[in-house]
């Protein structure tokens, strides 16, 4: 059995589910089941064709390139320009949501276990005992993340099979796909499928075995897909419409899905299985996301990771979502209902522009070209802007 394209599989699908899954099914409540199903296939089919276009691009530059690089090889200085600032709004924003709610799992722990710490020293510990998993590189995350899937896809599947006989058949048929709240639907679904950040980690880890690496992108972007549209039946059958109507404008959404659930199904069991996934989600996000800013940070400041370089590298990555964690709490919330924008500009509109500006230049060297020519690219860009345009309105 091949491992290492196992573990490669596992971060794609660990990058991708996230704490934010728990939203799709309230973003995506007023499409209905149907809707919000067309919804996830359409947003799949974007976001994997961007991934594979990253993969060309990156496949012509030397090892170890990441975004900055591809971006100035191909599009030139305003391209890299774009990339900077849509990669570090992106991730940035993720991994101090991620920093945040990591650490107030943490404090929690602590507390239960009668350790009493302030928020701000849990936020730390989150930060270095997580961040040294980073800290010491792809293999290290992979080891570490395998664990934590495993216990992740268990909690999953028991939910859903738990869940799955209290289905209200009748709930599913309800949702009007034309009375859509485009912003909170488009960038919800599409941040779910942002893992094209990890592909260039993935190539340092396969070189140019592409044959691996395609296996990694599409395996791994295929099986979220199915989880979410199992989540999104579940959730959407479980509890009604107006409950999730309500739930899309709360502050608390993510604790108010969690307590409707443990409501409709009458055990604390249901509970605690999803308070244990919803953990592990946010872990496992934490990594696949530091371990692509950290790459980020050594490609950009060509650092090889090695010795004093690695610890700069990881303060690079750690240090400004820390800050932001302990002195302005929750100053990203907001910024999060933007992911999607960056992610359509980084992951679907950056790559297309790179392909169409670079794949003459490079041809020759090319180990990998995805099919239908100039026709793939200028679809996707131009779906791109229509996106980000129907996101802002």
């Amino acid at each position: 059995m091949n491992f290492k394209l196992l573990g490669s599989i596992l971060l794609v699908i660990g990058t991708s589910i996230g704490a934010g899954m728990l939203a799709l099914p309230i973003a995506n409540a007023q499409l209905g089941f149907s809707g919000a199903l067309i919804l996830l296939v359409i947003c799949w089919l974007i976001m994997t064709s961007g991934a594979f276009l990253l993969l060309e691009v990156n496949l012509w530059m030397p090892m170890n390139s990441n975004l900055n690089t591809m971006a100035r090889n191909t599009i030139g200085a305003g391209g890299q320009i774009i990339s900077w600032l849509a990669f570090l709004l992106l991730l940035y924003s993720l991994l101090s949501a991620y920093i945040g709610g990591g650490s107030d799992l943490l404090h929690n722990l602590l507390t239960l276990a009668g350790i009493t710490v302030p928020m701000s020293v849990a936020a730390i510990l989150f930060t270095v005992i997580f961040g040294s998993v980073v800290y010491f590189g792809i293999r290290s995350v992979d080891y570490v993340n395998r664990g934590l899937m495993l216990v992740k896809f268990a909690a999953y599947l028991i939910v859903v099979l738990l869940l799955m006989p209290l289905i209200n058949p009748q709930h599913l048929m309800t949702g009007h796909l034309l009375q859509v709240p485009a912003a909170t639907a488009i960038t919800v679904t599409i941040t779910s499928f942002g893992f094209g950040t990890i592909v260039p980690s993935l190539r340092i880890y396969f070189g140019n075995d592409v044959k691996s690496l395609k296996k990694a992108i599409f395996i791994g972007s295929l099986i979220p897909l199915f989880c979410y549209i199992a989540w999104d039946m579940v959730i959407m059958g479980v509890l009604p419409l107006d409950s999730l109507r309500e739930l899309l404008n709360s502050e608390n959404s993510t604790s108010g899905l969690v307590n409707g659930l443990n409501a409709a199904a009458s055990s604390h069991s249901i509970h605690f299985l999803v308070q244990l996934f919803t953990s592990i989600c946010v872990l496992t996000s934490f990594l696949g996301v530091s371990l692509c800013l950290t790459d980020f940070w050594a490609d950009a400041l060509q650092l090889e990771k090695k010795g004093m370089n690695s610890l700069i590298v990881t303060l690079a990555t750690f240090f400004p979502p820390l800050i932001i964690v302990l002195f302005s709490p929750g100053i990203f919330v907001g910024a999060l209902k933007y992911a999607g924008i960056y992610c359509i500009v980084l992951l679907v509109f950056l790559p297309s522009w790179m392909v169409l500006a670079g794949r003459r230049k490079h041809q020759e060297i090319s180990h990998f070209t995805m099919p239908l020519g100039k026709l793939l690219p200028f679809v996707l860009m131009v779906l791109s802007v229509l996106m980000v345009g129907q996101a802002l309105l």
